[in-house]
């Protein structure tokens, strides 16, 4: 029988201990946190089946199929960039709930307040997986900057408004990674966001190369989606939705003067306010047919992580039809302006000309949606996919017409750091690599 129930008397803290591998769904959020563990039931998918319309009416089959068991069923996993690809979606044996992370003293109570205190926990942590790691990347640092070169000069042409063009790290260490203790960092890391962990099962999957380049880990053993992201996708309960598009970004800095400039600038860069809007735009245009009202902001505000600032617009709105599952909301957003680019069609083929890899998950969305079309899915950046001893990194950058090609390959570098660093792998020889094969 499957066992739903919403456990909220659970502490959150209890739920992320409980976290296994392999077996276990994990999303914390600003406002809950979801522990998942087992599987009842997957969604079986034939390839080039994942069309929206054909991916919400399997989940909704799943859900209904679960809820006759007398149990309140719930979906949770990932959806790939590429619908196309299959989905990881189970309903769980179980499902446990609690209210947000929080941390104190000396288990990252300055991390979760941010700022410099934050960024100096850090020192508290241990390195994940160790010491001595082997570091390629791709594609290499020239090979992006001519990739971002050329959309630039399709859009000088008026082909295209804006492209989103993403790099890998791949780490492989001398020991197997611990997962666990790569999650509690990202989650000390990250109290604002949205910390996830997701059960992708063995195989090579997203670490394969594209045809013709060589493979990523050969290990059978498990394969996990891990990140912390800073930005939601949808979130709908009853018939109020939000959603949350970031897009334009900055580096922090650790001293509070030129942190503040660098707020400042951003919030008033016409490049960046310009890759905003046209992520807000597109949003409304998807959210607006199924909506009695909706509100959105005539600027962006800031919003800020441990390590950058970001250009944000909080949307809010109210369903016209209950029926209407966040599902099919996440289906019609996805892919946004923020992670692919406009127009969608072009961008699609631009990544798929310039990208000499897989993207799987990264760029996809994680979340849970349960039998009442409720439920919360985010944006899957800031994230690794991580199976034995290889972990690979993803990162991504805006390109619109002012772009530069420094510019963006420093703002992959800036990523690469950032989630390193939140994942606890501070490790100062892997630092110096990133920067110097970036040529920073």
């Amino acid at each position: 029988m499957v066992n739903h129930g919403a456990v909220y008397a659970d502490a959150a803290a209890q739920l992320l201990g409980e976290y296994e591998p392999g077996v276990c769904f994990f999303l914390s959020s600003p406002r809950r946190t979801l522990l998942a563990k087992g599987e009842w039931a997957r969604l079986w998918m034939q390839p080039g089946e994942g069309s929206p319309q054909a991916l919400s009416q399997r989940v909704n089959e799943l859900l209904a199929a679960a809820g006759r068991t007398g149990g309140e069923s719930i979906v949770v996993g990932a959806i790939p960039f590429d619908l196309t690809k299959p989905a990881e979606l189970v309903v769980p044996l179980s499902a446990h709930w609690a209210g947000p992370l929080s941390f104190s003293g000396e288990d990252g109570g300055e991390a979760a307040r941010g700022g410099e205190a934050g960024r100096g926990s850090r020192a508290r942590e241990q390195t994940v997986p160790g010491p001595g790691y082997e570091v390629s990347m791709h594609p290499a640092p020239e090979y992006y900057k001519q990739s971002v070169k050329e959309a630039v000069r399709r859009m000088n042409q008026g082909l295209l408004q804006k492209v989103v063009l993403s790099r890998t790290l791949q780490l492989t260490s001398a020991e197997p990674i611990d997962l666990s203790r790569l999650l509690r960092n990202l989650a000390r890391h990250n109290p604002q966001g949205y910390t996830f962990a997701v059960n992708l099962g063995g195989g090579e999957g997203g670490l394969a190369r594209k045809a013709g380049g060589s493979a990523g880990s050969k290990s059978a053993g498990v394969r996990t989606l891990i990140g912390a992201s800073p930005e939601l996708l949808i979130t709908k309960t009853g018939l109020s939705i939000r959603a949350n598009p970031l897009a334009g970004s900055a580096p922090r800095s650790d001293d509070p003067a030129e942190d503040e400039r660098r707020a400042a600038a951003l919030l008033v860069s016409a490049k960046d306010r310009f890759e905003h809007k046209l992520v807000v735009e597109a949003v409304e245009a998807a959210l607006h047919p199924f909506c009695r009202s909706l509100e959105v902001p005539v600027g962006p505000s800031l919003v800020q992580t441990e390590t950058m600032w970001h250009l944000s617009t909080d949307i809010y709105g109210e369903l016209a039809d209950r029926e209407v599952t966040v599902l099919d909301l996440a289906l019609s957003l996805h892919p946004t302006p923020a992670i692919c680019g406009t127009p969608t069609g072009l961008a699609r083929e631009t990544i798929l000309e310039a990208e000499p890899f897989e993207r799987g998950f990264f760029t996809g969305t994680v979340g849970w949606c349960d039998a009442k079309g409720d439920g919360e899915w985010i944006v899957t950046i800031r994230c690794a996919e991580v199976e034995d001893r290889s972990l690979r990194l993803y990162a991504g950058a805006g390109i619109v017409a002012d772009s530069s090609a420094e510019a963006e390959l420093a703002e992959t570098a800036a990523k690469f750091r950032t989630l390193l660093l939140a994942m606890g792998l501070n490790d100062p020889q892997l630092a110096a690599g990133v920067s110097a094969e970036e040529g920073l």
